[in-house]
């Protein structure tokens, strides 16, 4: 929801930008199982436990990426491993996507981060696009496929409608989807005017990098934010999988936690990559003293401090 500060990282470029009322269309995506798998990250172990998940699925399910599938996989070989599975499904492109996609635009990560962001991690994320960007340029081919992928799609699942978004209902770095966001009575009427515009029955997002499940009545049934915050990292204090969404007409075996909305299972499903594998690989790109690692090899190795109860799906 940022656009104010012009500084790379923190601003929001017009392009990333779109009404929810867009989202009111055909669905491109039909399935009776989908799992949205937003934030992977570049983290192959993640991908291999993701592609596995689905595998496991008593009927056949769709995959949808939905932004930021790469970030630590500077190295060309991981990078190249990401890439083709990801063409492999249905995809968006999240900011990282759109920034290695094309020159420096001035957005820097185009991460539009919030001011409760430190500025010398908006610094440090900037530097890793750059060095993401450097080996995007080995792969010109994919680099143009990059730049065509939609910002969003629209799933039908069941009979419920889907918008498959990477930031928020308006904008592919919008923070509007953000725990705190959606717990914030004063963006209750900008939710409600999104569900509206979008006829959603459900966003599934990411972006943010911190889950949470909301769900809402503004008088047509209940409908509900489902965001996995990161496929690809720990999202809970001393828990070291990813998560991704399951929307399904038949519920998951073992959903870390969910709800129902229009008539199918919306739940938060553990992507239990191979934790000591990954952090082998992310040391060996990013090590002791690197952007990435300065940021983020504390909650790769602990867990992020953010308890799993707070993104427990409640009515807000």
């Amino acid at each position: 929801m940022s656009g104010h500060d012009a500084r790379p990282g923190r601003s929001c470029p017009t392009a990333y930008r779109y009404p929810p009322r867009t989202l009111d269309r055909a669905p491109e995506i039909e399935a009776e199982t989908l799992l949205v798998v937003g934030g992977l990250y570049g983290n192959v172990e993640a991908l291999a436990a993701v592609l596995e998940l689905a595998a496991r699925e008593a009927a056949p399910a769709a995959i949808a990426f939905n932004g930021d599938f790469h970030w630590f996989d500077a190295d060309p070989a991981d990078f190249a491993r990401v890439q083709a599975a990801v063409e492999a499904h249905a995809a968006t492109r999240g900011n990282v996507e759109t920034e290695i996609a094309q020159e420096d635009s001035g957005a820097g990560c185009g991460c539009a981060y919030p001011a409760d962001v430190s500025d010398a991690e908006v610094a440090r994320s900037n530097e890793i696009l750059a060095r993401l960007r450097e080996t995007a340029r080995g792969f010109p081919e994919a680099r143009g496929r990059l730049a065509r992928l939609p910002m969003n799609r629209v799933a039908r699942v069941g009979r419920a409608r889907v918008a498959i978004v990477h930031g928020d209902a308006a904008s592919l770095a919008g923070w509007g989807f953000a725990h705190g966001a959606l717990d914030d009575p004063a963006h209750r009427r900008w939710l409600e005017s999104a569900f509206a515009e979008s006829k959603a029955d459900l966003f599934a997002s990411s972006h943010t990098c911190l889950p949470a499940l909301r769900v809402f009545d503004f008088g047509r049934g209940p409908v509900a934010v489902a965001n996995n915050g990161a496929a690809g990292m720990p999202n809970f204090a001393g828990e070291r999988f990813g998560v991704a969404t399951r929307i399904s007409v038949r519920p998951a075996a073992d959903a870390l936690y969910g709800t129902r909305v229009a008539g199918v299972h919306v739940e938060a499903v553990a992507v239990r990559y191979d934790a000591p594998a990954w952090e082998r690989r992310f040391l060996a790109a990013w090590p002791v003293g690197s952007a990435a690692h300065d940021s983020y090899f504390r909650r790769i190795a602990q867990g992020p401090a953010f308890a799993r109860e707070r993104a427990l799906p409640r009515a807000a």
